[in-house]
C-alpha cells in the first residue's frame, strides 16, 4: 500500500483580509485575491506530487456567496484536478453548511460531498482506503458527530474527516461538533483530518489526528506560515508535511526600544528588526503588526504623539520590499521609578497614589470601564481587528498602568523639579 494525499481545510474562499484595506499605499488587489492565489497553490502541488485524492474539510467557502464567481472559481480548478484524475472528497462545516449556502452551481464528478443527515463512507478501492466523514447540515452543529462514524473497513487504510472543535483545541474558535480525542483513537482509523481550528496542530501522533490549519491567514490572529498537509503513506507507516500555500503573511513583531534615547531613535530600530523580518521570509509579502516595548528615554516623546510615529514606522517600513505595518502597538514604559515617586509628598506622588487606589477598588474600576466602553462605542475605529475591550477589571487596570506611563514624563517634563 502506498499513496500519497493531501489534506487541507478552512479554506474560506473569497473571504476578505482584514486590517490592511484602510492604510494608504496597501496592497488592496493582493489582500482581495489571496485566498484564490493559495488555493490555486494548493491545487498545483496536488497534480505536481501527484496525489491519490484531496480533501477539504470544511469550510471551503466564507458562507453565502456575493456572486457565482467563487463558484465558478471552485470548479476551474477542480476541472484541473479532474484533467490530473484526482478526486476530491469534501465535508462543509460551520461556514458552509448545507443551510448557509443561498447558492450552488452543479459539482464535477471529481467531486463527493459528505452526506449532512449521516455519516457516509467513501470507498477508493485502488489504494484500498475507506474515507468515513459527515457534514454539517446546519452552522451551529454542537452534537458530537464522531460518535455515529462506522467502524473501519478491514484491511483498508481508514481516514475520519471532522470539522470539530475537538476537546476545545482553540480558544480562539467557537465550539462546533465537540468530541474527545481519546475517542477518535479508540475508533481505529488510521489517520484523522480535521479542520475548524487555523492554527496547525497534530493531536496525536498514533494515529495521527491533524488540524492542518486554514490556507492562509486573513488578518493579525492568523500569523504564520499557513498552507495544507501532504501525508505519504508507504507500508504501512504514514508521514506528514507542512506545505506552505499562503500568499501573503502575517506577523507580530516585537521590538525593544529600552536603549533608544530619542524617538528617532526607536523608529530606526523598528527599521532593523522588519528588514531582518524580511530576510528570514523570503519574498513573500508581509503584513506586521509591529510592538515597542521597554522602559526608554524614548517613551515620553513616542507617547505625545502616537500618530506621528506611527506613521513614521510606516514611511520606514515602505523602505523595505513588500512590507506592509498593519498597526503599531506602544508599550514602552518611563525610566523613571514609579515606586519611589508614588511616596513623595508632591502632588505628582498624590495623583500617583489615587490611580493606584482606584486599581484596587472593584467598585470603581467598574465605572470606569462603563465610562471607556461608552466612549469607544462612540469614536472608536469599527476597522480594528481587535480594538482594546474594557469589560473586564483586569483590562482597566492595564489601561491605568498606561495612564500612569503617559502622565509621569509629562509632568515631570524631564526632572523631579516639576
Amino acid at each position: 500500500m502506498s499513496f500519497k494525499f493531501m489534506h487541507a481545510a478552512d479554506i474560506h474562499l473569497d473571504s476578505p483580509l482584514r486590517g490592511l484595506e484602510r492604510y494608504q499605499g496597501a496592497p488592496v488587489e493582493e489582500v482581495r485575491g489571496a485566498s484564490r492565489r493559495a488555493f490555486i497553490h494548493l491545487v498545483s502541488e496536488c497534480i505536481a506530487q501527484p496525489v491519490a485524492f484531496l480533501l477539504l474539510v470544511g469550510d471551503l467557502y466564507d458562507g453565502k456567496w456575493k456572486d457565482y464567481n467563487t463558484g465558478l472559481f471552485l470548479l476551474q480548478q477542480m476541472a484541473r484536478l479532474k484533467a490530473a484524475g484526482i478526486p476530491v472528497y469534501i465535508v462543509r462545516g460551520n461556514h458552509d453548511a448545507e443551510n448557509a449556502m443561498t447558492k450552488s452551481l452543479r459539482s464535477l464528478d471529481n467531486m463527493h460531498v459528505f452526506s449532512a443527515t449521516k455519516p457516509e463512507t467513501f470507498l477508493l478501492a485502488a489504494h484500498h482506503v475507506a474515507l468515513h466523514g459527515q457534514s454539517y447540515e446546519k452552522a451551529e452543529t454542537t452534537v458530537d458527530l464522531s460518535l455515529n462514524y462506522p467502524k473501519p473497513v478491514p484491511g483498508a487504510f481508514n481516514i475520519g474527516l471532522l470539522h470539530t472543535s475537538a476537546d476545545g483545541s482553540s480558544s480562539e474558535h467557537a465550539t462546533y461538533a465537540p468530541c474527545s480525542v481519546q475517542k477518535l483513537i479508540e475508533r481505529g482509523y488510521d489517520y484523522w483530518a480535521l479542520g475548524h481550528v487555523h492554527k496547525r496542530r497534530e493531536l496525536s501522533v498514533d494515529p495521527p489526528i491533524v488540524f492542518p490549519g486554514n490556507l492562509q491567514g486573513r488578518h493579525i490572529r492568523e500569523t504564520g506560515p499557513k498552507g495544507a498537509t501532504l501525508v505519504t503513506v508507504q507500508n504501512g507507516r504514514t508521514t506528514l508535511e507542512h506545505r506552505d500555500f499562503d500568499v501573503m503573511r502575517w506577523f507580530v513583531q516585537d521590538v525593544s526600544v529600552a536603549e533608544a534615547r530619542s524617538a528617532e531613535a526607536a523608529i530606526d530600530q523598528v527599521h532593523d528588526a522588519l528588514a531582518a523580518l524580511r530576510q528570514t521570509e523570503g519574498d513573500k509579502p508581509l503584513a506586521v503588526r509591529v510592538r515597542l516595548h521597554g522602559a526608554s528615554e524614548a517613551h515620553k516623546d513616542l507617547l505625545s504623539d502616537i500618530d506621528r510615529w506611527t506613521n513614521e514606522v510606516r514611511a520606514r517600513g515602505t523602505e523595505i520590499a513588500d512590507v506592509w505595518v498593519e498597526k503599531v502597538i506602544f508599550e514602552t514604559r518611563s525610566p523613571i521609578d514609579v515606586a519611589a515617586m508614588r511616596l513623595r509628598a508632591t502632588p505628582l506622588g498624590e495623583l500617583l497614589r489615587t490611580l493606584d487606589a482606584d486599581r484596587h477598588d472593584p467598585i470603581a474600576l467598574a465605572e470606569l470601564g462603563k465610562e471607556l466602553t461608552g466612549l469607544q462605542e462612540k469614536f472608536g475605529n469599527v476597522d480594528d481587528v481587535d480594538p482594546p475591550a474594557y469589560n473586564s477589571a483586569e483590562s482597566v487596570f492595564a489601561m491605568l498602568d498606561d495612564v500612569e506611563q503617559l502622565l509621569i514624563p509629562l509632568l515631570l517634563e524631564g526632572g523631579d523639579s516639576a
